[in-house]
């Protein structure tokens, strides 16, 4: 407990001051206009994770254990991936083959069967992306995140795995100091780096936390635990099939833009989205704990395109967008940024 609260407490002030140091050198350096918002704070969050979890042996404030090497070092090459692409845009299919290829990696050393490894690579690239696109709004993807980690590592305690527990306790930390900077109005952003590490580690530690855990219960929990990041990814597809924009490229069409929308102030869509999280998350804590039937899912199953339905409702992109074919862009076009393809939304 001691090492663990140890391991937390220097995760959480060693990002929140590697988050400041990247935000000064990046406003001294690099080659951004006036007044905006450096977006390689993910660095930080990633240096503070790696970097407590690497040391923490040798400083006695935290021992992971085993098992947990090759998944740092996976989800270390996707943080590296990241900070490329933040630094000069990648293809898509680029991005999918390298987190594929990381992901087959974690599944293999985690020992599953063929058919279920391929299911898991699968579900954890979408997880991955799905972190990365929430990531559109101040403090929305940080504190969904910070949220979904400690209930995850609540699980891989209680399904025997201690080094994960603390290594997602960690994590949960290290995006909490992050979040210091990142409350709106935001300093510094995520950026791809820090997005697309935060989804692989939640992503991977959950596939190996559950590996030999009933897949019925597996199933439902982790759909409970991420329905708020797969509720935003389904929200976004659909609104831009619906409006004939490409499916990859950004816009201000999220759950955190939709609750502005609404009159909530950017901090207020964080706070919801963190709240309907740790709803969630509680909700999949029950089914783990074997309170709930892992059928009780179906209950937010059915909230999802509930929720999708009453969203769409909701204008984002202006009167163009009624138009069901897509249209040429242009630089003034505020949604021409990229999503999978790199950059904020």
């Amino acid at each position: 407990m001691l090492h663990g609260l140890a391991a937390a407490t220097t995760a959480l002030v060693l990002t929140a001051l590697l988050a400041a140091l990247v935000r000064r050198l990046m406003l001294r350096f690099g080659r951004k206009g006036p007044g905006t918002v450096p977006h390689l704070g993910g660095i930080a969050v990633a240096l503070g994770t790696l970097g407590v979890a690497c040391s923490g042996p040798l400083l006695g404030v935290a021992e992971l254990g085993d098992g947990v090497a090759p998944l740092l070092a996976a989800a270390g090459a996707v943080a590296l991936l990241g900070l490329v692409g933040d630094l000069r845009p990648l293809g898509v299919r680029v991005r999918l083959v390298a987190q594929a290829t990381a992901a087959t990696a974690v599944v293999a050393l985690a020992g599953l069967s063929p058919g279920a490894g391929a299911l898991a690579v699968l579900w954890i690239v979408f997880v991955t992306n799905a972190f990365q696109l929430l990531d559109t709004s101040d403090g929305a993807m940080g504190a969904v995140a910070a949220v979904t980690a400690l209930g995850l590592a609540v699980c891989a305690i209680a399904e025997g795995h201690p080094g994960h527990g603390l290594l997602l306790s960690v994590l949960a930390a290290a995006l909490t100091g992050f979040l210091l900077h990142n409350w709106h109005p935001a300093r510094i952003h995520l950026g791809d780096c820090g997005a697309l590490f935060t989804g692989f580690l939640l992503a991977s530690s959950a596939v190996v936390v559950h590996t030999g855990a009933p897949g019925g219960r597996t199933t439902a929990e982790l759909f409970a635990l991420t329905v708020v990041v797969l509720t935003d990814t389904l929200l976004v597809l659909v609104s831009r099939h619906r409006a004939g924009r490409p499916l990859l490229r950004g816009g201000g069409d999220h759950i955190a833009h939709r609750l502005r929308g609404l009159g909530l102030t950017t901090q207020g869509s964080a706070v919801v989205l963190g709240v309907a999280s740790l709803g969630c998350t509680l909700f999949g804590l029950q089914i783990h704990d074997g309170r709930l039937a892992p059928l009780a899912v179906l209950a937010l199953a059915l909230l999802v395109p509930a929720a999708v339905v009453l969203l769409l409702r909701v204008p984002v992109y202006g009167p163009a967008s009624r138009r069901r074919t897509p249209r040429a862009r242009t630089p003034a076009d505020p949604a021409a940024s990229v999503d999978l393809a790199g950059g904020r939304g």
